[in-house]
């Protein structure tokens, strides 16, 4: 396989075209030409992540967030992202991202989260795609528990599910009561406070809720709030796009590897 083969086979799952207009998806560096073995998803596109790919001997990295989400005029090694360029350069290391190409996406990041946090059953996005007519892209996602459970055994549950990272899971609300009904999104996700509100469920999970938003929503007492680290949130999609991948390009005839980072890339590591 070229990485030109590999690009066009994701980009048919998470079509670029999908991303939001101020999104930096697609193939960052690498020769569309040269040839592609092992494919190591992850993240964040971090020097952590390129120890893992380089001891693997990946070819190319796929991450959830972009290395270079704003214009630039220079990647110098001078600056952290400039090493970085240079390093998978010189080590003939393709990077390439699926943002909210992958978000909007169905299934995208936040089916893997409502599964991986205990989701059960159908579906629908917490923001729908105006533009799908189907009705199935957006982000965020809706959908229901297989039995109610106290919010305390819920937020454990949801834990348990997700990497550990050092912050854990912060919870809004009665620990008592009783939930069933779920908004997620992976990643920030405050933006859709209202959203969750509106679909009316038991309980909003999602990353980087800020003190205001988070203490205004909770003054009106019908919706409990679980925050999750945003690392954490969005890992749970890897395996899925590595999987959707290896079946695009023809599963096992393939003679592509892939594999999904354990380093925990999340911004804090540690609480006190």
């Amino acid at each position: 396989m070229t990485l030109h083969d590999v690009t066009r086979a994701f980009e048919e799952i998470y079509p670029p075209a999908w991303a939001a207009s101020w999104d930096a998806v697609g193939l960052v560096c690498g020769d569309p030409a040269q040839h592609v073995r092992r494919i190591l998803f992850a993240v964040d596109p971090v020097s952590a992540v390129v120890d893992d790919a380089s001891a693997w001997g990946a070819d190319l990295i796929i991450t959830h967030h972009p290395l270079l989400l704003r214009g630039v005029t220079s990647v110098a090694a001078t600056t952290p992202k400039g090493r970085l360029v240079h390093r998978l350069i010189s080590s003939g290391i393709a990077l390439y991202t699926a943002h909210t190409n992958a978000d909007t996406a169905a299934p995208g990041v936040s089916d893997a989260l409502a599964a991986a946090v205990g989701l059960d059953g159908d579906l629908r996005p917490l923001d729908p795609d105006p533009t799908d007519t189907e009705g199935r892209r957006g982000i965020g996602r809706v959908g229901a528990l297989p039995r109610p459970m106290a919010l305390r055994e819920f937020a454990a549950q949801a834990a348990a599910g997700l990497p550990e990272t050092a912050a854990g899971v912060r919870v809004s609300g009665d620990l008592d009561r009783q939930v069933r009904t779920v908004a997620v999104s992976g990643g920030a996700g405050d933006s859709l406070l209202g959203a969750a509100r509106a679909a009316g469920v038991d309980v909003y999970l999602t990353s980087d809720l800020r003190h205001h938003p988070a203490s205004e929503f909770a003054e009106h007492d019908d919706t409990a709030l679980i925050d999750t680290a945003h690392f954490a949130s969005e890992w749970p999609w890897l395996a899925d796009g590595a999987a959707r991948l290896r079946g695009t390009l023809g599963g096992e005839r393939a003679n592509v590897e892939t594999r999904v980072s354990t380093t925990v890339t999340d911004a804090w590591s540690q609480t006190f």
